[in-house]
C-alpha cells in the first residue's frame, strides 16, 4: 500500500507512483478527497482510459474506486453556521469547487442574507478590495 498526496493527483510524488503503478491491471487506486473538474484525478475517476504523465501516456489498467466523505474542507452547513457568525460581511468569495454547486451555495447565501454579495469568481478575474 501507498499512501501518497496530493489533493488532485496534479503534482508531487502521486505522478511518479501513478506512472509506475496505474497501468498494471493487479493494483488498485483508492482516491478519498474530492477531485475537482479538469483535474488528473477527477479524469481517472471520471473514466478517462488513457492519461498523460510528465509527457508520457498510460493506459489506466489499474482498479479505481472512490471513498467519500473525506474532506479537509468544512461542509455546507458548517461555512453557513461560520457566516452567520461573522456579522454579514459584505462580500464573500466562493472557491473551490464545481461552478454549479457554488452558484447554489452563492444564492442561499444571499437569500439567507449571510452577506452582501456572495460571488463567484471567474478564473483570472481580479478584485480590488
Amino acid at each position: 500500500m501507498i499512501i501518497a498526496g496530493s489533493g488532485m493527483m496534479t503534482g508531487g510524488r502521486i505522478k511518479h507512483h501513478l506512472k509506475h503503478n496505474v497501468w498494471r491491471k493487479e493494483c488498485s487506486l483508492v482516491v478519498v478527497g474530492y477531485q475537482a473538474e479538469g483535474t488528473l484525478g477527477r479524469r481517472i475517476v471520471d473514466g478517462e482510459r488513457e492519461i498523460k504523465i510528465f509527457e508520457q501516456t498510460f493506459r489506466v489498467s489499474a482498479s479505481v474506486h472512490t471513498i467519500g466523505g473525506f474532506s479537509s474542507h468544512a461542509g455546507r452547513d458548517d461555512l453557513l453556521g461560520w457566516l452567520k457568525k461573522t456579522g454579514r460581511p459584505t462580500h464573500a468569495f466562493l472557491v473551490p469547487g464545481e461552478e454549479a454547486a457554488l452558484r447554489a451555495f452563492a444564492e442561499k447565501i444571499e437569500s439567507g442574507g449571510l452577506a452582501g454579495k456572495a460571488h463567484v469568481p471567474a478564473m483570472n478575474e481580479g478584485f480590488t478590495l
